[in-house]
């Protein structure tokens, strides 16, 4: 398990190094809630994903990731919201070992 940093931003974007995985990484607030856009080297491997508290964001290893993805509340079990991100709201990676 791995803490990816994130900052408290409406539309943060960052690249992480995850399994050998060169990863970028889109997360934006709408009215809706919070979602995340995932690629590896710029491919699209998934998009649109409601972020839920401690939820998988991946789950299909045939998508080529390895490993997954989840936001898990420090502070109770709400959905993330922006605000909140890298402190309340932590995303976390979850190497293939720990699925």
């Amino acid at each position: 398990m791995l803490i990816v940093p994130i900052p408290a931003k409406p539309a943060p974007k960052l690249s992480a190094l995850l399994a050998g995985q060169n990863c970028q990484i889109n997360v934006y607030q709408k009215t809706t809630g919070l979602y995340l856009d995932l690629a590896i080297n710029n491919v699209p491997i998934k998009s649109g994903i409601v972020c839920r508290d401690r939820v998988r964001l991946i789950r299909h290893p045939y998508l080529g990731f390895v490993g997954d993805l989840m936001f898990a509340d420090t502070q109770g079990t709400s959905d993330p919201t922006y605000d909140g991100l890298g402190a309340r709201y932590l995303l976390v990676y979850l190497e293939a070992s720990d699925l």
